[in-house]
């Protein structure tokens, strides 16, 4: 492959992935192209792409995009990125896994997961199915703070409470105490 070519695959690739923080490393060999084909359709209804890099071009591309991933540049590699989440692109990665699995019983020995990429940061892909997507972090993050807010408010709370109903209750002893004197 001449310079030329090689620079006009690696500017493709800085703009197909600039930006791009959430992927998922997969090595593919011995596919069918009918499988891979249904693959590649079921993941793009989802809003999934997929892409067969050079390793040695993804690799500059990558390291020039500040992302320096280890143990990723062997063998053939694929790179899956889409999604509103790292987690959300590995669930469907692993249910249309599961799915091809069904069709070729052969098909987890063709397709090996690599690695993922979770906000730049690089990440097993057990992680990556683990990690919580944006909404659930702040979720977390809200009852976090909420947590003691509403325990420290039904504190404060608890004690006027408490004067409330003893109040309360001695305004309602009183007319029931006054109703005998006046007989």
């Amino acid at each position: 492959m001449s310079k030329v070519i090689k620079q006009l695959e690696m500017d493709a690739l800085k703009q197909t992935f600039n930006g791009v923080k959430n992927m998922v490393f997969l090595s593919a060999s011995k596919i069918t192209a009918i499988t891979e084909n249904q693959l590649r359709l079921g993941l793009r209804k989802k809003n999934i792409r997929m892409q067969m890099v050079k390793n040695s071009l993804a690799r500059r591309v990558f390291t020039d995009l500040g992302l320096d991933l280890k143990d990723v540049w062997g063998g053939t590699t694929v790179i899956a990125w889409g999604g509103e989440s790292v987690k959300e692109l590995s669930r469907e990665l692993e249910n249309s896994f599961k799915e091809a699995a069904k069709k070729d019983p052969k098909f987890n020995e063709k397709v090996t997961i690599k690695s993922a990429l979770a906000d730049g940061a690089q990440v097993t892909f057990e992680a990556a199915l683990r990690m919580p997507t944006r909404q659930e972090a702040i979720g977390e993050i809200i009852g976090m703070i909420l947590g003691p807010g509403s325990a420290l408010a039904a504190l404060l709370d608890a004690p006027g409470g408490a004067i409330a109903s003893q109040v309360a209750s001695i305004a309602e002893k009183k007319p029931e105490a006054a109703a005998p004197a006046a007989s």
